[in-house]
């Protein structure tokens, strides 16, 4: 009688080889750079799915819309034939493993949107095999990959755990970074039973330099969510001490340099004019709303989001005060913003408190104008704008210019020295004393 196949460690010795294909989906800011490593280590052959077929169109040719990804780098693996992009999910078919990286907003209540997780496991459901390894990483609340993806997959007569093996792990990627990629940032991995984590935790550990193995996916799933949940919180402290640091007339930029001063138990985080990118301002939320299911009430990680909130209110206040400074209303004024994505010196504008100051600006009759090298054209909800150059005439033209983004492109001292009057949200221009400068 012949001995049965263990399918897991058949699989993880086929990853080890790398004579594997790896299919990724969804080919935004994670997926990419994603597929783009897996290439980098040597996998045998790498695919790309997207709905988007501009995207898959953009990278069949070797061109790359992603910050963190040159063009080089795709163009050379397109060419080398280890990478391909497709619409066609039917791929899933001759995978050996598969990255989930869709997106996962949340709805205008507040409460998790999975509609992007749930489509791409039905497009791929048809085309699922014994001996494969699927990872969700897709930021989501603890249990999603337990309890959506599983019984989603065992409905098609697979065993999770024995037939095919799912993991969560998130992504940790921070566009911009040039010191962290996501080849040497520590990768979580978590699977559904601890086979299904060993699986995974092979295909990551070669390609990614240091692989951290959590006991299940759902305490993978939390890391993600306390991550970005502890930033949310202290960012939410400082905001807050900003506020009432104003009404002392406090500098708050002065406080946190001299409090950054001691050597241990205090970590520098800085007061803004509000909070953007598709983690931070959402993922508090997923935790808070799967606490609730619990009959637990996270009040404290609710109010950080509340402060966070208020910000981009708060910063308008700042400019009608800079404002009646000069006598001027904010109604018919020329509002000038250097900046509009939601981090210096990358492009992405999600969630960025710019599109929200913008809205607020308008709605008080204020006339609009702004300043991005990394973003051309802004359309969001009835606003449409041109960025203008970056000039010493355009910052004369203002009557007051507010630094949203600090890029590191701009040439401050010319900001100070041209600008009637500067609302700073960033402390961009901390080296200049000057009257016509005023700080959040």
């Amino acid at each position: 009688m012949a001995m049965p196949v263990n399918t897991g460690k058949d699989l993880i010795s086929r990853i080890e080889s790398k004579k594997i294909t790896a299919v990724v989906i969804g080919l935004g800011y994670v997926g990419l750079p994603l597929a783009m490593e897996y290439v980098g280590a040597g996998i045998q052959r790498v695919v790309g799915v997207d709905v988007d077929g501009s995207k898959v169109r953009s990278l069949n040719s070797g061109k790359s819309y992603i910050d963190d990804v040159s063009s080089e780098v795709v163009k050379k693996a397109v060419d080398a034939r280890a990478f391909t992009a497709t619409t066609d999910f039917s791929i899933i078919a001759k995978a050996d493993s598969v990255n989930i990286c869709v997106p996962t907003p949340l709805r205008k209540t507040k409460d998790p949107d999975l509609s992007y997780i749930v489509n791409a496991m039905e497009r791929m459901i048809n085309h699922i095999h014994k001996g494969m390894l699927i990872v969700l990483e897709s930021t989501t609340y603890p249990g999603t990959t337990q309890e959506i993806l599983a019984p989603m997959i065992e409905e098609k007569g697979f065993k999770v755990g024995k037939d095919v093996f799912l993991a969560f792990s998130p992504e940790r990627v921070d566009p911009g970074n040039e010191q962290f990629s996501t080849k040497n940032i520590p990768k979580v991995v978590g699977g559904v039973t601890p086979l299904c984590g060993k699986v995974a935790a092979a295909l990551y550990g070669g390609v990614m330099n240091h692989v951290h193995q959590v006991s299940n996916a759902a305490a993978a799933e939390m890391v993600k969510l306390l991550e970005n949940t502890f930033r949310s919180v202290n960012i939410g402290l400082v905001n807050e001490v900003c506020l009432m640091a104003n009404r002392m007339g406090i500098d708050i930029w002065e406080v946190i340099e001299a409090a950054k001063t001691k050597p241990f138990g205090f970590m520098p985080f800085y007061p803004g004019p509000g909070i953007g990118g598709h983690c931070i301002p959402l993922d508090p939320f997923y935790l808070s709303w799967k606490a609730k299911q619990f009959g637990f009430e996270s009040r404290f990680i609710e109010l950080a989001g509340v402060v966070n909130g208020r910000m981009p209110h708060y910063t308008v206040d700042r400019v009608g005060e800079v404002l009646n400074r000069f006598r001027k209303p904010i109604n018919g004024s020329k509002v000038l913003i250097l900046g509009v994505t939601y981090k210096k010196n990358i492009s992405d504008v999600r969630e960025s408190p710019a599109l929200d100051i913008i809205h607020l600006l308008a709605r008080m009759g204020a006339v609009i104008s702004y300043c991005d090298p990394y973003v051309t054209e802004i359309k969001d909800n009835g606003i449409s704008l041109k960025s203008s150059p970056f000039s010493a005439a355009t910052m004369r033209k203002a009557d007051c210019v507010l630094v949203v983004t600090d890029h590191s492109v701009f040439d401050y001292e010319m900001v100070a020295r041209e600008s009637k009057a500067i609302v700073d949200t960033r402390n961009a221009l901390k080296k200049f004393k000057r009257k016509n400068i005023v700080r959040l």
